[in-house]
């Protein structure tokens, strides 16, 4: 009977340490489940007043259950008393109506009280579990973490998170922050962003993202050594998750040019960042405090006339080339609508024979017509003048050649009028 009893003593202690086994909990938590569960089966079993004390030293493989019982001669109640000849085996002094601290057996309280005790113990530890879970990744929104797909659950992913300073846990990945392009398979490793951290105790606590904008700028804090050191600042994210991506950028410093930076040489560094958003394309452009040129920057690769903002409404007019506007549009208006995303604007684009003129452009053509009509009055005014300088002195000439020949012909008419005489004749 004593072996079986040790036998029974040898396998309770087997599977506690198998219990530890599959959990990365602190010892002195363990050790604090396995008590509460045990004092709930004895004070069960001895009643809720009993004050159950339980030593546990897993290093001497040692368990042990006390339970005062009050002495008596003739016992009525075995969960709260003792007869006087079973005291004196434990203590031999003992007289009647004395407490005796009365060890038990945790094997003696019955097989199911001994289920009741393995779901309270496990119960106990999942609420361990996810307190400790809580408190690792409390405040760490944002923050990118790797883990392994480890099954589906309909739509979404259950991902087996990487071993962390405290513990091994899952987060959820809803199918609603999943590409919709994307189909990982099991044991995928997954770079997900913490979207949120639930202090419950149903479901998972943690909710991950693969959609999320912020992803990409912490890739690129992970991928670019300048962004993760402030020489370059990711300004601006909008995706169209699973197919491409805009991403504005601006040096801090002088001479660093801010998307050869993030591309790398040769594309190395955005070709990295693409194979981890399974194929997604990434581009880069310059940020700009002038919105007209960051709306221009954020519809490249398209070339733009002209942008016509309108600040109350937060819109513009984007007009371009007959042969640039699918281009600018994009297909499926995807580099119109991330455009529109990465600046905040709302962006129509026309082109030049769609769009109409505006009053700003009337005004300026209205300003460059006055000036030209200046520019050519002041010319003709000064030719009027060389004309009637010409016309002046051409009139002088003409009346001193009439004088000239008026003169002349008065000469003539005057020697032809005067009379031969007789002598001359002859």
């Amino acid at each position: 009977m004593r072996q079986k009893t040790e036998d029974r003593r040898e396998s309770l202690q087997q599977s506690i340490r198998q219990m530890m086994g599959h959990t990365d909990l602190p010892e002195d938590v363990f050790l604090s489940a396995i008590e509460d569960a045990l004092r709930v089966i004895a004070s069960r079993h001895y009643g809720p007043e009993a004050k159950v004390s339980i030593n546990i030293q897993l290093d001497r493989e040692v368990i042990t259950c006390h339970v005062p019982k009050k002495v008596v001669n003739i016992m009525q109640d075995y969960s709260t008393e003792i007869p006087i000849e079973i005291a004196k085996n434990i203590k031999p002094d003992v007289e009647i109506g004395d407490t005796l601290e009365v060890e038990i057996n945790p094997e003696e309280f019955g097989r199911i009280q001994a289920q009741l005790g393995r779901q309270i113990l496990l119960g106990k530890l999942r609420e361990a579990e996810r307190e400790l879970i809580y408190k690792e990744f409390e405040g760490r929104e944002g923050e990118v973490v790797v883990g392994y797909l480890q099954r589906y659950t309909g739509q979404d992913a259950i991902i087996d998170l990487e071993r962390t300073d405290v513990l091994r846990t899952e987060a959820l990945l809803p199918g609603s922050q999943i590409p919709p392009p994307h189909r990982y398979n099991r044991g995928d490793s997954i770079r997900c962003l913490i979207l949120e951290v639930k202090d419950t105790m149903t479901g998972e606590q943690l909710i991950v993202s693969r959609t999320h904008p912020d992803l990409i700028t912490m890739l690129c804090e992970h991928e670019v050594p300048e962004v993760y050191e402030g020489q370059v600042r990711v300004m601006a994210v909008a995706r169209d998750p699973g197919y491409r991506a805009k991403v504005a950028v601006s040096a801090t410093e002088d001479g660093i040019d801010a998307v050869g930076t993030c591309v790398g040489v040769r594309g190395a560094r955005v070709q990295t960042m693409v194979r981890e958003l399974k194929n997604e394309k990434i581009d880069f452009l310059d940020w700009d405090e002038d919105p007209q040129v960051f709306i221009t920057n954020a519809l490249k690769p398209a070339k733009i006339r002209r942008v016509e903002l309108n600040e109350n409404a937060m819109s513009a007019n984007v007009i371009v080339a007959e042969d640039q506007l699918s281009l600018a549009i994009g297909r499926r208006g995807q580099n119109a609508r991330l455009a529109a995303k990465l600046t905040g604007w709302n962006i129509d684009i026309k082109s030049e024979a769609e769009a109409p003129v505006s009053l700003d452009t009337l005004f300026k053509e209205d300003d460059e017509i006055d000036e030209n009509v200046d520019v050519e009055s002041e010319d003709v005014d000064t030719s009027i003048d060389v004309e009637e300088t010409i016309l002046e002195t051409e009139d002088d000439v003409s009346d001193s050649v009439d004088n000239d020949s008026t003169s002349e012909d008065t000469n003539v008419s005057e020697t032809v009028d005067e009379p031969v005489s007789e002598d001359e004749e002859n």
